[in-house]
């Protein structure tokens, strides 16, 4: 390497690959000890458990977003937009594909950025498990820029409605989106567009109002939020039941037209928006990525030291990497295991720089929190506090959701910064309207 401090590359900037950056800019950048560089194909980073609230206008992401670059500047670490197209492991080196602009006129040609150490943070996307017509015909949620276009959709219908209904006030038309997928993305998209139904009618959308919103929530599995306990999933589906969401489980989605889903046994469930949310895969250029080895879901396969099983000095972490925890069970693929692995990722990499053993990851679920809007929040919150776990809801249970953001702030900003951001968000509460509205 042309350079005296290992290079340390991370790719994507979500949950855990900023929390890993920024921790490391501090650690190793700004001491001289590492060069720390993180590649995302976006310029800004957003928390993905907001994207549904970004998705409904009730989150502004203009506001809520930080600046790769700014960031950098700020922690000691460098930032190269992009996106990665190949591996040389021989070489250490990455491929990054042009840069173009919206008129498909090229920036930035093709790059390569040599490493010594790389880790994958890539995350996840939803899975479409091959079903035809949904990746045509559905709305996602995995990226700011998709949250975006569902939003301006969703503004759409309420204007063509509200027009609409100004004229036949006696028999007003309904909108209607249906949700695959009850875990918690679904669920909290659910109660959220309730939220912004209930809201809509105060900016000017006369005769629009929850009264003509019909939200269809469909899980193939027996009850939603599956992957929880089943008294989380209980009162989850209760509080839907009130405020109006139509649950349906057990019912499995076989193709998707424009405006309809088509279901195992037959019945078309018809939608003016539909947004598919079930099951997550890895991005699936990774089981392409010089022969590193992955699973069904595309995601990188791990030791529990957080090296790929391919190359000792490839890591992943986050959704990305496949770490078994014992038991033929697997890390979950939630934000707090990214910053887990993220946190013990630094230790590893200070140990291996120190010439000392790596030690294994080890994952602690510290429990989990649905927010259902202003109507509700459930969970159950586990570790120190309790010998086992305990249910949680209402203001309690918000309290401790809005903490997890904090957290995530915290390990961005520190404490001054957060806490200035606290107050701000406040203050916009009171300036901004509650809804995005453009």
């Amino acid at each position: 390497m042309s350079h005296t401090v290992p290079h340390i590359v991370v790719i994507g900037g979500g949950a855990g690959g900023l929390e890993l950056v920024t921790r490391l800019g501090h650690q190793f950048g700004k001491r001289g000890k590492a060069r720390v560089t993180l590649v995302d194909r976006s310029p800004t980073h957003i928390w993905k458990p907001l994207l549904h609230e970004v998705a409904t206008g009730s989150l502004d992401s203009g506001i809520d977003e930080v600046s790769y670059r700014g960031h950098a500047r700020a922690h000691h670490f460098h930032f190269q937009l992009g996106t990665l197209t190949g591996i040389d492991r021989t070489e250490r080196q990455l491929t990054l594909a042009p840069i173009d602009d919206d008129s498909g006129t090229q920036v930035v040609p093709g790059r390569t950025v040599q490493y010594d150490y790389l880790v994958l943070a890539l995350g996840s996307q939803s899975n479409d498990f091959g079903t035809p017509g949904v990746a045509r015909h559905c709305n996602f949620l995995d990226s700011r820029e998709q949250a975006e276009r569902f939003r301006q959709k969703l503004l759409n219908q309420f204007l063509r409605l509200s027009v609409q209904n100004r004229d036949q006030a006696d028999n007003p038309a309904r909108l209607t989106i249906a949700i695959v997928g009850a875990g918690a993305t679904g669920v909290e998209l659910s109660a959220e567009l309730h939220n912004a139904a209930r809201m809509i009618g105060s900016f000017g959308f006369e005769g629009m109002d929850k009264g003509q919103l019909d939200v269809h929530l469909i899980e193939a599995g027996p009850r939603i939020l599956p992957a929880l306990s089943e008294r989380i999933s209980a009162s989850a589906h209760l509080e839907l039941t009130k405020i109006g969401v139509k649950v349906r489980t057990g019912t499995r989605i076989v193709e998707a037209t424009e405006q309809s889903l088509h279901t195992a046994e037959g019945e078309t469930i018809t939608a003016d928006l539909m947004v598919w949310a079930a099951g997550i895969k890895a991005p699936a250029f990774l089981a392409q990525l010089d022969g590193l080895e992955t699973n069904r879901i595309n995601q990188v396969m791990v030791h529990p030291s957080l090296q790929s099983l391919t190359d000792e000095r490839i890591f992943a972490i986050g959704d990305c990497a496949g770490c078994p925890i014992g038991d033929n069970r697997w890390v979950p693929p939630r934000a707090q295991a990214a910053h887990q692995m993220a946190s013990h990722l630094i230790k590893n990499l200070k140990r291996l720089f120190n010439q000392q053993p790596m030690q294994p990851f080890v994952y602690k679920d510290h429990g989990s929190l649905v927010s259902l809007s202003r109507f509700s929040t459930v969970g159950s919150l586990m570790g120190n506090l309790t010998s086992g776990s305990f249910f949680i809801e209402g203001h309690l249970a918000r309290m401790f959701y809005v903490s997890l953001y904090r957290m995530h702030q915290l390990a961005l900003h520190g404490p001054l910064a957060t806490l200035l951001m606290a107050f701000v968000e406040h203050i916009n509460k009171v300036l901004r309207p509650r809804l995005k509205l453009h």
